[in-house]
């Protein structure tokens, strides 16, 4: 009784999985079920995981460089 995952016993799921369902059916069940699984271990490591630092909402202004003029020649005589 403590066995419950051999190999014969997935065979058999795997048989009346494709009895019940149809091979057009298998891919899409298996997508959904990926996709299911992704967005609980998402839902998981948010709740897990602190929050994020409130965003400043006052930024500071990006400031321009200083204004070059042109360097004259110097004169040599």
């Amino acid at each position: 009784m403590g066995d419950l995952l051999q190999p014969w016993h997935l065979i058999v799921l795997a048989v009346v999985a494709f009895l019940l369902f149809g091979a057009k059916r298998l891919p899409e069940l298996g997508k959904g079920l990926g996709e299911g699984l992704k967005g609980f271990k998402e839902g998981i490591r948010g709740v897990t995981d602190p929050a994020p630092p409130p965003q400043n909402s006052q930024q500071s202004a990006p400031t321009a460089p200083p204004a070059s003029t042109p360097a004259e020649p110097s004169k040599q005589a």
